[in-house]
């Protein structure tokens, strides 16, 4: 059964444009230079896996016709990877089912603390969210599609943060300025990487390209995939500069696993 792997955002924490209108050095008559904030689904005919709630996640959701969600996994806190969590509130009406959450014991008890309605019943709405602790390996069945999603801490500045890889061919870093060497094995010679690329100048919680271009060179992937990209990389400019491998993402590319 084939699946279907979106990027559903992949701007920065305040995307582009910003909040004020500004674009940066994008172009904005390019339509790929208009991005949400980072968050990803994994497609079957019987079954969305969400990877992040952004704060953009309705207009994601709306824009890319997807109609139930079926789990989500976190990778951590940050405002721009959970602020969105509500947005899934239409999906408990619909089916009158939890939805299972999956993250690390950080994200849980930051979830249980400000969004403790989504996980506690009150007096005025039904809880909505089932929170699971993250395995290293998490095997999800719909009929007959299988995903077996691999969860690996990498660092992302002061905190550790989930990187997924989707049955041994896809990962999904979109916050990360360190892949433990010990797990270099899990990202090598995979089909596709999808990668955090902010800016050109170093950061001290993202790659920067320099440093991505590097990973990828070590990492060998098939074809790579820059995320969370910032307002200083427009998609035209940064496509003429990378590999034929590399690629610029945009929100709303896909591609099957």
């Amino acid at each position: 059964m084939s699946i279907k792997f979106t990027i559903l955002g992949c701007g920065s924490s305040m995307g582009v444009p910003r909040a004020d209108g500004s674009f940066g050095n994008c172009n904005p008559a390019e339509k790929k230079n208009y991005r949400t904030r980072c968050s990803a689904v994994i497609s079957s005919k019987y079954s969305n896996t969400l990877i992040d709630t952004s704060p953009d996640l309705r207009f994601q959701l709306l824009k890319n016709n997807i109609k139930k969600i079926d789990r989500v996994l976190y990778s951590h806190t940050h405002a721009d990877q959970t602020h969105g969590i509500n947005d899934l509130r239409i999906f408990y009406i619909k089916s009158k089912k939890k939805i299972p959450v999956y993250c690390d014991l950080y994200t849980k008890n930051y979830l249980l603390k400000n969004f403790k309605y989504c996980f506690k019943n009150t007096i005025s709405y039904p809880a909505i969210l089932k929170l699971n602790i993250i395995k290293k390996n998490n095997y999800f069945v719909d009929k007959n599609t299988n995903l077996n999603i691999k969860s690996i801490k990498v660092g992302h500045g002061k905190v550790n943060c989930n990187a997924y890889i989707i049955n041994n061919k896809c990962a999904y870093l979109s916050d990360v300025n360190m892949i433990y060497e010990k797990d270099y094995k899990h990202f090598t010679n995979l089909k596709y990487f999808v990668i955090d690329c902010l800016r050109f100048k170093k950061h001290p919680s993202h790659f920067n390209l320099d440093e991505v271009l590097e990973l990828i060179r070590i990492l060998k992937p098939k074809k790579s995939i820059l995320t969370n990209l910032h307002v200083d990389l427009d998609y035209n400019k940064l496509k003429k500069i990378l590999p034929k491998s590399v690629l610029p993402a945009y929100d709303g590319m896909n591609f099957n696993l």
